[in-house]
């Protein structure tokens, strides 16, 4: 019996805890857009089949956030949450747990609400700082972690030098207990049962949640970072391993794109842990100096296949990976940014595209297995996505950027 998230196809970010973005299939066709000014909105979520929820926000130090239900094939605005306290401002999280009710974490503050909206419990959380998002263990607790990185305006060098694990209780939001990671970490978390991942600045770490408590003793931990890397974003936990991109600073200097944003002087990469053996290995992205990313890697468990890509560059390239090492497959160009989605039945993985001279998204269908674009579809958003998709219902897929939110459906093969 699941007892994290509602039995939906598409509870949370990225789908679930261990961040797979497994969107099921899609089959590409004559295309149509419907799209919705949403300043500035994060993801989408889905409870029970039609019942579509985005978080908006606003900027600042002393940013709010919102929850609006849309109906899920016109984008229309069916009831809105109050606004809710948040402060310092990065993208925060949305989540519909196995208890039926809407978890947002955004700033310094989470909340409970219930399907219609209405606040059932609120929780201030501990640091002066924004939580960026949380993930739900399979006791139904809540985890969640302060942001350390460079938030617009800061040193682009800057990382904190330590962050705090936050686990809440469901029911009232109460915190259960506190665990400082001894290391910054700027990338989401991402859970597997009751282990909660951590990517840290300088290494990956793992540790237990039993009883109300974080167990210290249980904590395993992988360096990764060498001399020019950049830290690492959200990491994808599928086939034994966790899968996450290194180079990540230079983000808040998004001014619509993160073309040529990056400080790094090391190579652009795929880190792979070994969760056995905590042992890493590497795949190169891009060998040229300067790369960046804001999000995770795709992985296609059914093909053994890893999609990486250097947001700054707009590489993106693939490899059919082994029990160690992994063949290059291919590598294509591509000014990618958002959170991908895997659609393993249909050979498709979902990037974007943006075009800086047209100044639009783009997003493009890519075949796993070869690397061939198979559809392309410009989105009214002026700026490229960074943030999260969503699979629909009916042969459709949603993103949203910080100006729109985007929902593309292939006519022919499916139902309106």
């Amino acid at each position: 019996m699941q007892t994290n998230y509602w039995a939906s196809h598409w509870p949370a970010e990225d789908g679930g805890a261990e961040r797979q973005q497994i969107a099921g299939s899609i089959l590409p066709g004559e295309a149509t857009l419907t799209s919705k000014l949403a300043i500035a909105s994060t993801m989408v979520v889905f409870r029970n089949p039609g019942e579509l929820y985005l978080l908006c926000h606003t900027g600042g130090d002393d940013g709010i956030s919102w929850v609006e239900q849309l109906d899920s094939l016109t984008l229309a605005t069916i009831r809105r949450s109050v606004d809710m306290p948040g402060g310092l401002t990065w993208p925060g999280g949305l989540a519909v747990h196995a208890n039926g009710s809407i978890y947002v974490v955004f700033g310094q503050h989470a909340h409970r609400l219930s399907p219609t909206l209405e606040i059932e419990a609120h929780q201030e959380l501990p640091q002066r700082a924004p939580y960026n998002s949380f993930v739900v263990l399979r006791d139904g607790t809540l985890v969640t972690k302060n942001f350390g990185g460079a938030r617009p305006g800061m040193d682009t060098y800057f990382e904190a030098a330590s962050c705090e694990l936050v686990a809440l209780h469901p029911d009232d939001l109460r915190i259960l207990d506190r665990y400082e990671v001894g290391q910054g970490s700027v990338a989401r978390l991402s859970a597997h049962d009751q282990t909660t991942y951590v990517v840290g600045v300088e290494s990956f770490m793992g540790i237990d949640f039993v009883d109300g408590a974080f167990v210290s003793t249980s904590v395993k931990q992988a360096p990764y970072r060498t001399a020019g890397e950049g830290y690492g974003w959200d990491a994808v936990i599928a086939d034994g391993s966790a899968w996450f991109l290194n180079n990540g600073a230079g983000s808040e200097t998004f001014d619509g794109s993160l073309l040529e944003k990056g400080i790094a002087t090391a190579p652009q990469q795929i880190v792979r842990v070994h969760l056995d053996s905590y042992e890493v290995e590497k795949y190169e992205v891009n060998n040229a100096s300067g790369g960046i990313v804001a999000n995770p890697p795709a992985v296609d468990t059914n093909q053994k296949i890893v999609v990486g890509y250097d947001s700054a560059a707009g590489v993106v390239r693939a490899y059919r990976y082994a029990a160690t090492g992994g063949t290059l497959l291919w590598q294509i160009k591509l000014n990618h940014a958002c959170h991908p989605l895997v659609f393993p039945e249909s050979d498709l993985v979902m990037l974007n595209d943006f075009d800086p001279l047209l100044g639009a998204d783009q997003i493009v269908l890519v075949r796993t297995s070869t690397g061939e674009i198979v559809s392309r579809v410009a989105t009214e958003s002026p700026l490229q996505s960074v943030l999260f998709g969503a699979p629909g219902e009916a042969n459709d897929l949603y993103l949203c950027s910080f100006t729109h939110v985007t929902r593309l459906q292939f006519l022919g093969n499916a139902s309106t």
